[in-house]
């Protein structure tokens, strides 16, 4: 049995149905609040649904054992400015599991995230010497940053495995709103507008259009989960994206692409919240990665971009 938090998320409700159809017995971890998050399970045969308290309590006193668990659950608002909030929901509650987990022998994955780079101005090695001299750009950035530190540091990151997800888009990411990705909300603005606007660059070696960013489709991070889950052996902290930064200006291509329309993008200048915090560049280093063995392809950003829009957004059902 495999337990997956934030079960009835994006990546994890993706995560659910592959697991499912490998013939694995998966309970999700969650809460569905009063939003469509729920759609994302449906059709889905799972053994049930826990609250995150109650999943604790029930792996301290036995009523849940499972063989491994995904933890993807967390507060992921990148804006949320209550950094007590993201301390306790991301990192305590993720010590707590892995406390949990390493006590029973219970193989653990759990996500990170490449926020944890900041501007990128040490790169984007997932070395754990470099982990903790990064400055995260915001708090949501830091509360990652702050478990993957203590893991390094109490060498639990010998015992479990932490993946740093990329810009990761695609199908069931749609109760995420306004943290959906930028695929989603081109396609939508494009609908509406028949344009796409593009944030101006603010800095003079950039060109508009030109930042770039690590995009990765979930097909593909589930896809790395599942080789982790049949490799117990191997654990550490890892980048999870493809190792190719590709620029917004090459998004949008390929989104009007994917739609059958002819390119038309206008650039706007960058809210002035977002300025100091808003990363210009980032890639994975997959070096550590591929040294482990995880041979796996990623699937180039056209050909991604182009199975989400025209397989699911624009179909009348369209999750996974």
């Amino acid at each position: 049995m495999i337990a997956v938090t934030g079960g009835a998320g994006f990546i994890g409700s993706v995560l659910v149905k592959t697991l499912l159809d490998c013939g694995d017995k998966v309970i999700v971890v969650d809460r569905l609040g009063n939003g469509p998050k729920f759609k994302n399970l449906c059709g889905k045969s799972f053994r049930d649904i826990v609250d995150p308290e109650a999943f604790l309590t029930g792996l301290a006193d036995g009523t849940y054992r499972p063989e491994s668990i995904v933890h993807l659950g967390a507060r992921t608002d990148t804006q949320e400015p209550d950094a007590d909030f993201l301390l306790k929901n991301n990192t305590q509650y993720t010590r707590r599991l892995a406390k949990l987990a390493i006590e029973q022998d219970i193989r653990l994955v759990y996500a990170s995230s490449a926020s944890v780079y900041g501007n990128g101005e040490f790169g984007f090695s997932d070395s754990d010497e470099i982990t903790p001299d990064l400055l995260p750009l915001n708090a949501y950035a830091f509360s990652k940053w702050l478990f993957d530190a203590e893991a390094i540091r109490a060498e639990w990151n010998n015992k479990i495995t932490g993946l740093r997800f990329f810009n990761v888009f695609g199908p069931n990411e749609y109760h995420k709103k306004s943290m959906a990705s930028v695929i989603w909300h081109s396609y939508n603005q494009i609908k509406e507008t028949g344009k796409l606007r593009l944030f101006q660059s603010h800095r003079d070696d950039y060109a508009d259009g030109e930042q770039s960013r690590d995009f990765v489709y979930v097909k593909d991070v589930v896809r790395v989960i599942t080789w982790f889950l049949d490799h117990p052996e191997t654990n550490g902290i890892f980048n999870l994206g493809t190792g190719t930064a590709r620029s917004f200006n090459d998004l949008a291509s390929a989104i009007f692409a994917a739609m059958d329309l002819p390119r038309n993008v206008e650039y706007i200048p960058t809210p002035e919240k977002l300025r100091n915090a808003y990363q210009y560049f980032t890639e994975a280093d997959l070096t550590k990665l591929r040294k482990v063995g995880c041979d796996i392809d990623f699937t180039p950003l056209e050909e991604a971009v182009a199975d989400y829009i025209q397989s699911y957004i624009s179909q009348s059902n369209s999750y996974v």
